[in-house]
């Protein structure tokens, strides 16, 4: 039992509340949700401490400060974001004490756009369906943070890690599998998107990553029948512009799916602003 918790002062454009999801109900039409760098999320929960399931705060654009009501350690990964801790810089990507009631703001990310926010103890909002995270589609888990929320934060488990982290790798390419519907496409869909120079356009969210750039020409134009999907898939709708869903994208859909990101590859999407290049290659 703690009495600890964190104290939400500033937000930027989304902050949310995120673990590593609930995977295993799409049958109920249940995204799995959960944090979308999924690796920079693990290492900042490591870092501090935390088993891997904690939850943590998934900070989109920076633009957030807070402070904890008892000492406890921290780590910021994820987005290369200036980092203050009451009013000196201090490195992100390790574990940092955080004393009582000094704040903690993460600026406007220099470079990739998500940042994962970890304590010790983890923050402790009630579950559902065995998670804490925030399902920006279908409204389970708690809803986005605003300034003046108070999360509740567990007890430490265990001590920081020492872990020297790497630079960030440099940008790199998302590899491609053929989708199920492929023969939807005019033409070879993983070829046309590995040819094709696309960017990342304003209206991607957790759901999906929306390309820019050009159009699949479609090889059918008839209704399919709604169908299951998965993280990863590519969906080609009417329009041409093709959408790879992320964590929190619906259960199943009605357009088809012409390629399938490999999901190693699938942080990369969590860290695009809008209008960088988005390029892709075909899995060997």
């Amino acid at each position: 039992m703690s009495d600890a918790v964190l104290e939400v002062l500033a937000t930027g454009p989304l902050v949310t509340v995120q673990d590593r999801g609930r995977p295993g109900h799409a049958h109920l039409g249940v995204p799995r949700s959960g944090a979308l760098d999924a690796a920079a999320h693990a290492l900042a929960q490591r870092l501090v401490g935390n088993e891997p399931g904690a939850a943590g705060l998934e900070v989109l654009m920076g633009g957030l400060t807070v402070r904890l009501t008892e000492d406890r350690w921290v780590a910021v990964t994820g987005a290369e974001v200036p980092l203050r801790l009451g009013d000196r810089a201090v490195p992100t990507g390790r574990a940092l004490r955080l004393p009582t009631h000094t704040p903690l703001t993460l600026g406007t990310p220099l470079r990739g756009a998500r940042s994962h926010l970890a304590v010790s103890g983890g923050l402790v909002v009630d579950p559902v369906l065995g998670s804490r995270s925030t399902d920006t589609l279908s409204g389970l888990g708690p809803p986005p943070v605003r300034t003046g929320d108070r999360l509740p934060v567990g007890v430490p488990a265990g001590v920081p890690a020492a872990v020297e982290v790497p630079p960030a790798p440099p940008s790199g390419t998302l590899r491609l599998h053929p989708g199920p519907r492929a023969d939807w496409c005019d033409g070879d869909p993983v070829d046309l998107l590995v040819r094709g120079a696309w960017t990342c356009g304003p209206d991607s969210d957790r759901v999906g990553l929306r390309l820019e750039g050009g159009t699949l020409p479609r090889a059918r134009t008839d209704e399919l029948a709604s169908e299951g999907v998965l993280l990863g898939a590519v969906q080609l709708p009417p329009g041409g512009r093709p959408v790879v869903f992320l964590a929190d994208h619906p259960t199943t859909g009605g357009y088809p799916v012409v390629a399938v990101v490999e999901p190693a590859d699938l942080w990369r999407c969590a860290q695009l602003r809008p209008g960088d290049p988005v390029r892709f290659s075909r899995a060997r």
